[in-house]
């Protein structure tokens, strides 16, 4: 279960079988699904034009410069177990991959985990660390993210490359791979830290 939970968000990761086996219908007529199929084409057809401009469209997605992290192999570390713990249940004050995580939960647990650094627990005092702040194009691999409104802190990720961060974003949801070019998260961007020196 938590390998077809962990591959869902990677299109194409998917195995070719299925994990459970699928039930089989009762053959219908062929002729019933091609009417169908022609049917729903059709009906589909109107969409093939471009939808109108949705008011406050994103600008097209940045380019986003590799930069080498001043400590690969710790950064390297932190991503990989980031990255497994993709599909981890959320929970408000979560810190274990057991009990699920909050967006500090998760960044206190890997950096704890992986490289023994004892962090902040809450985002705005993850985002309050004395470090530098870090534009933009300048991330690297294992920098913090960090996301709000009107001038406060209220959720934080880790950045892995390519303009991906992974975090635990919201009740009912689970730690999950997103883009800072995202509607809402490039919206919402306040900055970055960087913790690995």
């Amino acid at each position: 279960m938590m390998a077809a939970i962990q591959t869902a968000h990677y299109p194409g990761s998917m195995p070719n079988k299925p994990a459970v086996p699928l039930r089989t219908q009762p053959s219908r007529p062929r002729s019933l699904s091609l009417f169908a199929l022609a049917a729903l084409a059709a009906a589909l057809a109107g969409c093939a034009s471009q939808p109108p401009p949705r008011k406050g469209a994103l600008p097209p997605a940045r380019v986003w410069p590799q930069v080498m992290p001043a400590d690969p192999v710790a950064a390297n570390s932190v991503l990989m177990r980031a990255l497994g713990l993709v599909g981890t249940p959320y929970r408000y004050g979560g810190n274990t991959p057991e009990g699920g995580f909050d967006c500090s939960g998760l960044v206190t647990y890997v950096y704890r985990d992986m490289l023994d650094l004892r962090l902040p627990r809450s985002s705005s005092e993850l985002a309050a660390l004395q470090g530098p702040k870090i534009a933009p194009e300048r991330l690297a691999a294992g920098d913090l993210v960090f996301f709000g409104a009107r001038g406060s802190v209220s959720h934080v990720g880790i950045y892995v490359g390519e303009g991906r961060f992974v975090h635990a974003p919201s009740t009912g949801g689970t730690v999950r791979l997103d883009t800072l070019d995202g509607y809402y998260w490039r919206d919402h961007y306040t900055g970055a830290k960087r913790v690995l020196h």
